[in-house]
């Protein structure tokens, strides 16, 4: 079969997976607008990703269609998105067409004039009128209508959604001085919707809110030990984070979570799993393991363990180092989460009488399960803990766990027999650095509260980072002699190959690239690390901060926070708009993230006027960012840092005691300003620690220093010495 669309040449997963579809696709760009324009048709654009599950039945109905194909292919230009690929296309027409239809999501069907604005859209369209939809062949005919017969009420609609798309995130709120008091607001806005029964907040669906619950950890972490308030936090984030692990929405066999849950009990996710949720969800559990105590700590250990050996045995390039992006949910559109899923019979064949009876008690396993396309199919979810199945049967709990690790390795062995779903290996750079970033974390943070956890294996978890790391760098970095350097968004694509042409990075790529960069340097002393950090700011300011534009009463009522994407960036479409991401939705808003990253290097080198932009970021949203709740934990976090003093712990050397000093350094709870540094003996130092280090009189052996403020306390020679500091 040959290709009928552009499509065949693009590297994307999701535009590879429509080449044969009989619409006349056109990937995203200049060729695709300038024949709309010539032949004055409307555009039909479809927007997606691989591991979209109604993305892929909209495809089976509609666009594979040869009837339907006709009309699209007679009245409009199609252009199919990869929202993975194209974050910022997407966002802008998502925006759109919540403006419109006042939801969003994926599929996004959206209809634009020849230029790109849109005049109507919505998501998912049946072929056929139903579920209170109408059918996509009577939507294709009334829109191709509207732009024959009444252009100028569609012109005017366009006018109108466009300015719905720079104001919903265009945001304007400059508030009184910057205090704790709005982090305190955003938390308890969130503890107002804490599900005291479940975990989690609102209702179904439910989704993870990694930045939330950081957040709740560190305003927990200054509240008096005996508060309430403190006490109330913590039980929520320790709540939420133990419903959330035992649930369905978390793969009990191999580890990693699923995107969210369709039901309040964290029981029945959707079952696509996606990079970014897994990074900062495991952030979340190492950072949880430090602060929580007894049973509660080591639970959250244990399954940061366990998602980082999902990530390394399913979505890592050992070979070459890089996390991929997704998973799928399903093989295909009759099969609704099969793979992940268990009938009666199915595990009763995997397993003998003994371990059918345990894991039918212990994941909840019956004739009556909880998927409707077939109630006969269980997800499997934690339904009583070992240590109550031991106290309810008198077993020693050390068989239990036995007993499980072993029913486990037997279902995952029976599950690898099926076919497994689609993983997209395409390698992002935002989604790289955030997945880099956890793996630091969890290297570091791990160490005292998991139960065998070697040395080895921590190291093991820091050498793929820096591999993955220095993958990024050398394939998306470039430091540009006379010019700011530049991030692309693609690393590799699913076949491992190279973008064939670079897709510039939007705001998300560069910040968190800056945050892997400088754990790496914390990690590791090699100063490249912050020097990459520190030429990235600066490129991430004179291409993404709105002060920076030449002429500033245009962008007067935009001044003081970062674009999305560069401000004299493509502006194909929709892609004019400007917005500046606040709410975290579903990674970590851009803006906080950026101010975050610029504080940290502030800390390092005393430059004020990074300190100055990180505020000015921050204070721009001060005065309506109270009324985003859980979608502002990042900004939240980015102000606790800004207003806490920082702490930096600096270890000196390379043997067994500074290893046990780092380690007491990183398990000393959570705290957004505190920092521990591992240098070696003579290390090269950003300006602001050379001035402090640097003037120490020279020491012997391994030493720590700590530092509050830049002041810094007496040499510590031990672990003990260090924690007594501490």
């Amino acid at each position: 079969m040959t290709a009928s669309n552009t499509l065949a040449s693009s590297r994307s997963s999701y535009l590879r997976s429509a080449e044969h579809q009989p619409v006349h696709w056109h990937a995203w760009g200049e060729e695709a607008f300038a024949r709309a324009r010539a032949e004055n048709k409307p555009i039909l654009l479809d927007s997606g990703a691989i591991w979209c599950h109604w993305c892929h039945v909209m495809d089976r109905e509609s666009y594979e269609d040869p009837t339907l194909a006709e009309i699209i292919n007679e009245h409009f230009v199609a252009i199919k998105v990869d929202r993975d690929e194209r974050p910022d296309v997407d966002a802008r027409y998502q925006a759109a067409v919540s403006a419109i239809s006042g939801q969003g999501g994926w599929p996004l069907t959206a209809f634009l004039t020849p230029d790109g604005r849109p005049y109507f859209g919505g998501t998912y369209f049946p072929r056929e009128d139903r579920y209170g939809r109408p059918g996509f062949d009577r939507v294709l005919l009334t829109m191709a209508a509207v732009w024959r017969e009444r252009r100028e009420e569609a012109l005017d609609s366009a006018a109108g959604v466009m300015a719905a798309i720079e104001e919903n995130e265009n945001f304007s709120g400059r508030g009184a001085a910057l205090s704790t008091t709005l982090s305190e607001k955003i938390v308890t806005s969130a503890l107002n919707q804490f599900d005291s029964r479940y975990g989690g907040f609102g209702s179904q669906p439910k989704f993870p809110h990694p930045a939330a619950i950081d957040l709740m950890l560190q305003v927990a972490g200054r509240k008096p030990a005996d508060s309430k308030s403190r006490a109330d936090l913590l039980n929520a984030a320790s709540v939420t984070l133990l419903k959330m692990g035992r649930g369905g929405v978390y793969d009990q066999l191999a580890g990693g979570f699923h995107r969210y849950s369709v039901d309040e009990r964290w029981v029945v996710p959707h079952f696509e799993k996606m990079l970014y949720d897994n990074s900062e969800l495991l952030k979340n559990y190492v950072h949880a393991s430090r602060v929580l105590t007894g049973d509660a700590a080591e639970e959250c250990a244990e399954k940061a363990r366990e998602i980082v050996h999902w990530l390394d045995t399913t979505m890592t390039d050992r070979k070459l180092g890089g996390f991929y992006g997704s998973q799928d949910a399903d093989i295909n559109l009759d099969d609704d989460g099969d793979y992940f899923t268990w009938t009666v019979d199915e595990a009763r064949g995997a397993l003998d009488e003994e371990e059918f009876a345990f894991a039918a008690e212990f994941w909840d396993i019956g004739a009556l399960g909880e998927m409707h396309h077939n109630p006969a199919k269980n997800v499997l979810h934690v339904q009583r803990t070992l240590a109550e199945i031991a106290e309810k049967s008198g077993k020693n709990l050390d068989d239990l766990r036995a007993l499980l690790t072993q029913v486990r390795e037997k279902l995952l062995a029976a599950r690898t027999e099926r076919t497994t779903p689609f993983i997209d290996r395409t390698l992002y750079t935002s989604w790289n650095a955030m997945a880099i970033s956890a793996y630091f974390e969890a290297a570091r943070g791990l160490g005292s509260c998991v139960t065998n956890f070697s040395s080895e294996e921590k190291n093991q978890i820091k050498v793929f980072a820096l591999k993955s790391l220095d993958r990024l760098l050398a394939a998306a970095f470039e430091a540009g002699e006379n010019a700011p350097a530049t991030l692309a968004h693609v690393i590799a694509y699913t076949d491992g190959s190279a973008p064939a042409e670079r897709i510039a990075g939007g705001l998300d790529d560069y910040a968190f690239t800056i945050h892997a960069c400088l754990d790496a340097w914390q990690s590791t002393g090699r100063i490249h690390y912050y020097r990459v950090a520190e030429s990235l700011a600066e490129s991430m300011i004179s291409r993404f901060f709105y002060r920076t534009l030449a002429d500033q009463s245009e962008e007067s009522e935009h001044a003081g926070a970062f674009a999305d994407s560069a401000v004299e960036g493509e502006k194909l479409g929709a892609l004019s708009a400007r917005r500046r991401p606040l709410q975290d939705s579903p990674t970590p808003a851009g803006n906080p993230t950026a101010a975050s990253a610029l504080l940290r290097l502030a800390e390092l080198n005393n430059r004020a006027d990074l300190r100055a932009i990180a505020y000015e970021t921050l204070q721009t949203f001060s005065g309506i960012v109270e009324h985003f709740g859980l979608y502002v934990g990042s900004y939240g976090l980015a102000l606790e840092r800004l207003l806490a003093e920082p702490e930096q712990i600096v270890v000196i050397g390379s043997d067994a005691e500074a290893d046990q000093m780092e380690s007491a350094a990183a398990n000393k709870g959570f705290s957004i300003s505190r920092a521990v540094i591992r240098l070696e003996p003579l290390a090269h130092l950003p300006s602001a620690l050379a001035e402090t280090i640097g003037q120490m009189p020279p020491q012997s052996g391994s030493w720590a220093l700590v530092c509050k403020s830049y002041i810094c306390l007496p040499p510590a020679k031990s672990a003990s010495e260090l924690d007594k500091l501490l």
